[in-house]
């Protein structure tokens, strides 16, 4: 169990792909995304392994939820500064968690 305190800890915010692009050095296959999360934040870059679903030039303007708090993480030749969140489908494999509607860039999961 945690304290609501924990959960306020992680920082979750609303973000727009602005650009994405596969990512062939990767050990598994991943796309290499640029994500937008308005003024205060700025775009920030990050790798995801969501090639089942997804292809770069569909994720262009798809807003998203991602965790904005974390240490930047190095995948192979990529810096990665944020983590875009997903669930797992009946496969195992990733779909992306964003707004049902479209909502200001940088909101905060609440």
């Amino acid at each position: 169990m945690i304290t609501y305190a924990d959960f306020e800890a992680v920082d979750i915010r609303v973000g727009r792909i602005t650009r994405a692009e596969p990512f062939p050095e990767a050990r598994k296959p991943a796309i290499r995304l640029w994500v937008d999360f308005g003024p205060g934040i700025g775009e920030k870059r990050s790798s995801a392994q969501i090639t089942a679903h997804y292809s770069p030039e569909g994720l262009v303007g798809r807003q998203v939820l991602a965790v904005v708090n974390f240490p930047p993480r190095q995948i192979g030749p990529v810096l990665s500064e944020v983590l875009v969140l997903g669930v797992p489908d009946a496969a195992g494999e990733v779909v992306l968690i964003g707004p049902g509607h479209d909502v200001p860039l940088g909101g905060k999961l609440f």
